[in-house]
C-alpha cells in the first residue's frame, strides 16, 4: 500500500477520544539472566491460575442442530438484539468472556457466543470437516435452532480471523436470519493469505503440551498471542483439552520451566523499573488464586483442535473475502491492528464509504482480548449509531467511526 493510501486512511479513520488512546509501550525484558523469585515481592508476581467462564458469561445451552451435531453457545443478557460472536482458529468462545461482559453494560443487547466445530466444548460427528461452507451453515443453523421457539431478533453477526472470514461468508449466503449488520475483526483477505505461507512454522513452533492450565497461559501471555493476562486467564483454557495420557514429559516441562524464568526476569525488571501492573476484576482474582492447583500440576493438557491439519481450508476461508464483505448490503464494521493490513480491494472500498473503520493501535491480532474496552466501546458505538441498540446509562458515545 503506498505512503499517500496509508495517510488518506488515517486522515479518514476516526481519532480516539483521551480515554481509548493506546497504553505506553511498556519495558521489553531481557533474556541473558536467570533469576530466582525469592527477591522478588509477591505482589509483583503474576497470577497465572485460570478464571471461570461463569465469571463472565451467564449461562451456556448445548445446541443440537441435529442427531449428531451439539454446539455449545454461551449466553449474557436479558433483552434487545442479538450480537453473535464467532472465535478465530484455535481459540474458542471464551475469547470473548471479557469484552461482552464490558458491552452489555453499555448497550441494552444479548451476546451469545459459540464454540465453532473442533472447537471447545463443541461435539459434532465431523470435526475435521471446516471448509467455510460448513462453518457458515453450521453458524445459520446454531442461530435458526436457539430461536426456533420466537421470533428471531435482530442479529449482529462478529467474527475474529476465521471467524471473520466465515461471518462473511455467512452474511453474503443469507443463511442467519434478520441479519442487520456485520463486523470483522482484524481479517482481510489480502494479508490474510500472505500470512498463510508461514502459518505452518508457527504452529510448529508452539509447545505441544503443557504441564498444567498456568504453564499454558503463561506461555500464551509470554509468547504475545494473548497480551491482555485477565482474558487469557479466562480464554486459554477453551483452547485446551487433557492429555489422554495425563501425563507430561520431559520436553514439556523443559518448555514450561523455560518460560517462567523468562516470567521472573520479567516482574524483576518490572520492579526495577519502578512499574505497576493494575489489575481489574480484583475480587474474581483474589476468589480463584484462591482455590488449590495441586490436581491440575498433574495433569497435562494439549491443543484442542489440530490447526496443522486443517490446512487444505485456509485458503478457502479467506480467498475472495474482500469483494464478499464489500457486498454485502448491511452496515458494516471494520477494525484492524492496522492499517497495512488493508489490501487494493478494501483500501478502494473505503475510500467509497462502503464499510465503516477503526485503527486500534499496539493490539496483537486478538484485538478483542487484548483490547477489550476499545473494542467494547467500537462495538457499541457502531450500534447506537445506526440505532440497533439502546445505549445505557453511563456510556458516553466516542466520535463515530469514518
Amino acid at each position: 500500500m503506498s505512503s499517500l493510501h496509508k495517510n488518506t486512511l488515517l486522515k479518514n479513520t476516526s481519532s480516539l477520544p483521551s480515554r481509548m488512546l493506546p497504553p505506553t509501550a511498556t519495558k521489553v525484558p531481557g533474556s541473558s539472566t536467570t533469576s530466582s523469585t525469592q527477591n522478588i515481592p509477591k505482589s509483583r508476581i503474576r497470577d497465572f491460575t485460570p478464571l471461570p467462564w461463569s465469571n463472565y458469561f451467564e449461562t451456556y445451552e448445548d445446541v443440537a442442530v441435529d442427531d449428531d451435531n451439539v454446539f455449545r453457545v454461551y449466553k449474557m443478557g436479558e433483552a434487545g438484539p442479538v450480537v453473535a460472536l464467532l472465535h478465530g482458529g484455535g481459540f474458542s468462545a471464551l475469547t470473548w468472556a471479557v469484552m461482552s461482559t464490558i458491552l452489555v453494560k453499555q448497550v441494552k443487547c444479548r451476546v451469545i457466543a459459540m464454540d465453532m466445530r473442533g472447537h471447545g466444548d463443541t461435539k459434532t460427528v465431523d470435526e475435521s470437516n471446516m471448509s467455510a461452507d460448513t462453518l457458515a451453515s453450521d453458524v445459520g443453523k446454531v442461530v435458526q435452532t436457539l430461536f426456533k421457539d420466537e421470533e428471531v431478533p435482530p442479529i449482529i453477526l462478529v467474527g475474529h480471523s476465521m471467524g471473520g472470514a466465515i461471518a462473511v461468508h455467512a452474511a453474503n449466503k443469507n443463511l442467519v436470519p434478520n441479519l442487520r449488520s456485520l463486523v470483522v475483526i482484524d481479517v482481510v483477505e489480502g494479508s490474510a493469505l500472505e500470512a498463510l505461507h508461514s502459518m505452518q512454522s508457527f504452529l510448529r513452533g508452539r509447545p505441544s503440551r503443557f504441564k498444567s492450565l498456568q504453564y499454558a497461559i503463561e506461555y500464551m501471555v509470554k509468547s504475545g498471542q494473548i497480551r491482555n493476562i485477565e482474558s487469557a486467564r479466562v480464554s486459554t483454557q477453551g483452547q485446551l483439552i487433557k492429555c489422554e495420557d495425563h501425563k507430561t514429559n520431559d520436553n514439556s516441562s523443559q518448555e514450561c520451566s523455560r518460560l517462567s524464568n523468562a516470567i521472573i526476569e520479567e516482574e524483576e525488571e518490572e520492579e526495577e523499573g519502578g512499574t505497576t501492573e493494575v489489575e481489574s476484576n480484583g475480587s474474581k482474582r483474589m476468589k480463584t488464586a484462591e482455590c488449590s492447583t495441586e490436581k491440575s500440576q498433574d495433569t497435562a493438557y494439549t491443543w484442542r483442535v489440530n490447526l496443522e491439519s486443517t490446512e487444505q481450508y485456509w485458503k478457502g476461508w479467506f480467498q475472495g473475502l474482500s469483494d464478499l464483505f464489500l457486498s454485502c448490503s448491511v452496515p458494516k464494521l471494520l477494525l484492524l491492528a492496522g492499517v497495512d493490513r488493508l489490501d487494493r480491494a478494501l483500501t478502494v472500498g473505503q475510500m467509497q464509504g462502503k464499510f465503516q473503520m477503526l485503527i486500534l493501535p499496539q493490539c496483537g491480532h486478538a484485538v478483542h482480548e487484548d483490547q477489550p474496552q476499545k473494542v467494547a466501546d467500537a462495538l457499541a458505538t457502531f450500534l447506537t449509531r445506526h440505532k440497533m441498540a439502546e445505549s445505557l446509562s453511563g456510556f458516553e458515545r466516542p466520535s463515530p467511526c469514518c
